[in-house]
């Protein structure tokens, strides 16, 4: 069964943010809020953790994983942002964007796209996502919580906890987050392509 912790949305409380990063390290699978829903997650080195993702979602190994950051330095140290990106990326997080971008040589190619070699990252604004990253020390490797045959990721704590009980180890429960998903823009060709529109106002990357 997996644990249910009730976090404070704007003050989480560090003793139980350590406990999230302690089963983290051990490996573990997380479902956790951010500003644009809920996402699956787990440390980048979790192998099973990956497969354990693609399963709950229904995907296949061409799924674009996403790197989730605590800041922008390091994002750079998982994608090339060239001149060309770096203004607008960097305006616009944190906030409910990802951007597909080559991934540095430092990124298994088992979390980048099979062929293109490229991978998601973004900057969520939620202050809890910020406390976990701190004590994580790196990015986490994450999906929305998008369940197969629904369009839009989940918001509840306590109706994943219900749902996914025996497939994922934690439930971080925040407060009920917002439905829309991230707004997708793929800057890896040098020039912004708008894949899916969603939270983030897609008409700066026009």
């Amino acid at each position: 069964m997996a644990r249910y912790l009730d976090v404070h949305p704007d003050n989480p409380q560090p003793r139980l943010i350590q406990q999230i990063v302690d089963a983290l390290n051990d490996d573990a699978l997380i479902a956790y809020p951010t500003d644009s829903g809920y996402a699956l997650g787990c440390r980048i080195g979790n192998h099973a953790g990956r497969d354990r993702i693609l399963a709950i979602r229904g995907l296949d190994d061409r799924h674009h994983f996403t790197l989730v950051c605590r800041d922008f330095s390091q994002l750079g140290q998982m994608v090339h942002v060239e001149n060309a990106a770096f203004r607008a990326i960097r305006s616009a997080t944190p906030g409910p964007y990802t951007f597909i971008l080559k991934a540095m040589p430092e990124v298994p190619r088992r979390l980048s796209h099979p062929k293109k070699r490229t991978v998601g990252v973004r900057i969520p604004d939620h202050a809890v996502v910020s406390a976990l990253l701190d004590g994580l020390g790196e990015p986490l490797l994450s999906s929305s919580l998008i369940l197969p045959g629904e369009e839009e990721p989940r918001t509840l704590g306590w109706e994943i906890k219900e749902e996914l009980d025996h497939q994922v180890d934690i439930v971080v429960e925040a407060g009920e987050t917002p439905a829309e998903p991230t707004t997708v823009v793929d800057w890896s060709d040098g020039v912004p392509e708008l894949v899916r529109r969603g939270a983030g106002d897609p008409d700066r990357f026009a």
